[in-house]
């Protein structure tokens, strides 16, 4: 339930930051007044596309910023000039699918995304794994592969759950072949790297036999690419972990996705949780574009997702 207290913190502190800290190349930094960066764009542009005109010259010149960044294998780098592709080729794609014009970029990033198999679960190296001395102490399942934050490297929990909310948002039509491959993997291995409990870390459910220690953010964005199963047993254990561990929340970027999270799944925002005016209030200090965009994200949660839902609904 939207509260009129966050709404005006939205509308009088989040969206005005993002309006004014557009860059004139039509991209956003990490923070007001530097350089643009991929990732941060397509936040921002997120929050915008709910809260304006689909073409206002703002949202426009974000777009293009997009366009010109991708590189000629369809893949977009994490820096302004770097000539590799990264993990930010999947919010790219997961966002130009909302428009008409982006369709052709998108599934050429979406291609580049299929092609990019991490190193560390390889058949030679799963070969290894199995004579390996620790093979009792990382006990997950080497045969699952999502993606990394860089080409062919090692599965991480973030990185995978965007690419597959990227495919979800794509039409099955406009779909690589090897997406659904790459889609039962995927899933597969979000599913094996939860956390004992409930719940998402950056990567292994176990170091050294000891249980990994759960965090907001990466529950919430697994918990949202895993949107189409919700009655999954990870599902419902990650979602109780979340909202238990709501009152534990003192960031406003973790408090931002968790409510997008919970909108999304259709749970109510428990009475005396805490807000994102609140956290605000106490500290004075909102994080950086990225959490003014999730915030805003947050109170739209349902009309942000909708497309992607119905879609992975009909692919089941």
């Amino acid at each position: 339930m939207k509260s009129e207290t966050e709404l005006h913190f939205v509308e009088s502190v989040c969206l005005p930051l993002l309006r004014r800290a557009q860059n004139q190349d039509g991209g956003w930094g990490f923070l007001p007044g530097s350089e643009s960066r991929v990732e941060p764009t397509c936040w921002a542009l997120q929050a915008l596309l709910l809260s304006t005109e689909p073409r206002t010259p703002e949202v426009s010149r974000a777009f293009q910023f997009l366009y010109v960044a991708q590189l000629q294998d369809g893949s977009w780098p994490s820096v302004a000039g770097d000539k590799t592709g990264s993990w930010v080729t999947a919010l790219a794609c997961w966002l130009l699918l909302k428009e008409s014009k982006g369709t052709h970029a998108a599934t050429r990033g979406l291609s580049w995304l299929c092609e990019d198999w991490p190193r560390d679960s390889s058949p030679w190296r799963r070969l290894l794994a199995i004579f390996s001395r620790q093979r009792d102490v990382f006990p997950i399942n080497n045969s699952y592969r999502g993606w990394g934050w860089t080409p062919r490297t090692s599965s991480w929990v973030e990185p995978t759950a965007f690419v597959l909310m990227a495919f979800a948002e794509c039409p099955p039509e406009l779909l690589p072949a090897a997406a659904a491959k790459r889609r039962h993997l995927a899933e597969a291995l979000l599913r094996d790297r939860m956390c004992p409990g409930g719940g998402w870390n950056c990567g292994n459910p176990r170091v050294y036999g000891v249980a990994g220690e759960p965090l907001a953010i990466p529950t919430v964005f697994a918990l949202l690419a895993l949107l189409h199963q919700p009655d999954k047993r990870e599902n419902t254990a990650s979602l109780s972990w979340l909202e238990g561990n709501l009152p534990h929340i003192q960031g406003l970027g973790s408090l931002a996705a968790a409510r997008l999270c919970l909108q999304v799944y259709g749970r109510e925002w428990p009475d005396g949780a805490p807000e994102f005016s609140g956290i605000y209030e106490k500290t004075g200090f909102l994080p950086g574009i990225q959490v003014a965009a999730w915030c805003c994200l947050a109170l739209h949660a349902n009309k942000w997702l909708l497309r992607s839902a119905i879609r992975s609904e009909v692919r089941q």
